[in-house]
């Protein structure tokens, strides 16, 4: 049945443009947005998970730069402990000498004054941005942040290192060393093999703190990184397909608008009905 007050064809093409047009929009704004899921709106379980991902990510880019200023710090320490030891070796290497019969102990006394007080100074400059680990002059050690762990129920904790300091101020006394006499420094040579295991196992102790601190921050940028990669395959979209969808739905755009013309003109047809 045909009616100039009811055009069915009509309504089904305009329906079919308008959803085509609706589509269309979509997916310019994906190309547009480079996003197949910009809002909530359109996916909101996703939106949601990816907005959490996200808000990890930029805990996750501070807990890196905590680990860097961390492991720099430890780094200061661990190269001045690996210093300090070298210079007790040439240390104990006086201490010998000072040992044998008719040599000048006075002058390496001296010497060994001078290894002692540079020893010293290696002791106060071991310090980054204030935090010195070869003393405890107001610090006993560093918390470095090392992560944030999410729980199942969406709790988030935060994860330290702590790094104590070796404390050579105190523990690397180097004044009981004399070679004024050959027999003090008999007496030296046991001491300063004690001086030198202390300083060998405070750069152990720090080394294995600075290839700690270092694994997790290679750790945690891959973390970073595979989450980015997680958040992308949720909400970015394949440009490829987006593409040849946009090309297709400009295709069926044309041919429902060609469509509703003609549904429009149909009641036209009916006034030929009238014609003498």
């Amino acid at each position: 049945m045909s009616s100039i007050l009811t055009n069915n064809s009509a309504m089904v093409a305009l329906q079919t443009l308008q959803s085509v047009n609706s589509n269309l929009a979509k997916t310019q704004d994906m190309i547009s947005t480079g996003k197949a899921i910009a809002t909530a709106k359109d996916n909101s379980a996703i939106f949601a998970i990816s907005k959490v991902m996200e808000s990890d990510v930029s805990g996750f880019k501070a807990v890196s730069d905590a680990l860097s200023l961390g492991e720099s710090t430890v780094a200061v320490a661990s190269a001045g402990a690996e210093q300090i030891t070298n210079i007790l070796n040439d240390i104990k290497e006086k201490v010998v000498a000072a040992t044998a019969e008719n040599v000048d102990n006075a002058k390496i006394q001296t010497d060994v004054d001078e290894l002692v007080n540079q020893v010293n100074s290696i002791i106060g400059a071991s310090q980054f941005n204030g935090a010195n680990l070869l003393n405890t002059a107001g610090n006993t050690g560093i918390t470095v942040l090392s992560s944030l762990d999410r729980a199942g129920g969406g709790a988030v904790t935060a994860t330290n290192i702590t790094v104590a300091s070796v404390d050579f101020e105190a523990n690397l006394d180097l004044s009981d060393i004399d070679v004024s006499t050959s027999a003090a420094a008999d007496t030296s040579l046991a001491l300063i093999e004690a001086h030198i295991q202390t300083a060998v196992d405070g750069a152990a102790a720090l080394g294995a703190s600075a290839r700690r601190i270092e694994d997790q921050n290679d750790f945690v940028s891959k973390v970073t990184d595979a989450m980015k990669s997680g958040i992308g395959s949720l909400v970015d979209a394949d440009m490829e397909e987006a593409s040849a969808r946009l090309q297709a739905l400009q295709v069926q755009q044309q041919l429902a608008t060609q469509s509703l013309s003609i549904a429009n003109q149909a009641p036209q047809a009916i006034l030929s009905l009238f014609r003498n």
